[in-house]
């Protein structure tokens, strides 16, 4: 009976450590905030719950604003974004940036 609690156990703990590892670095994560520094191709976002995450930009990185293709070139200090893409180190290599549109108000003046 023993020999069976442990077997299940080792078992149970072999399928449970590849998902606990799949759970950090590597995979997507969303960042959503402002634009805080531009610098070549690295974007420095405070996000929303204050803390600062750097973003970066590659060739393949689909950068959109509704739903219009935008140029890198189009990233200011003080824009609304939201990356998405894979994390390492603290850092994010964005697969996609959405930029957030104008306030009607704003967008008439």
């Amino acid at each position: 009976m023993k020999t069976w609690l442990i077997t299940g156990l080792i078992i149970a703990a072999v399928l449970v450590v590849p998902a606990v590892s799949r759970a950090h670095e590597g995979h997507a994560h969303k960042v959503m905030g402002t634009i805080s520094s531009v610098d070549g191709k690295n974007l420095m976002v405070k996000t929303t719950d204050g803390k600062t995450v750097m973003v970066m930009l590659d060739a393949k990185t689909k950068i959109t604003q509704g739903k219009n293709k935008v140029d890198a070139s189009a990233l200011k200090v003080g824009e609304r974004i939201v990356a998405e893409g894979p994390e390492e180190k603290q850092m994010i290599t964005a697969t996609t940036v959405q930029l957030g549109t104008a306030p009607a108000a704003a967008a008439k003046k």
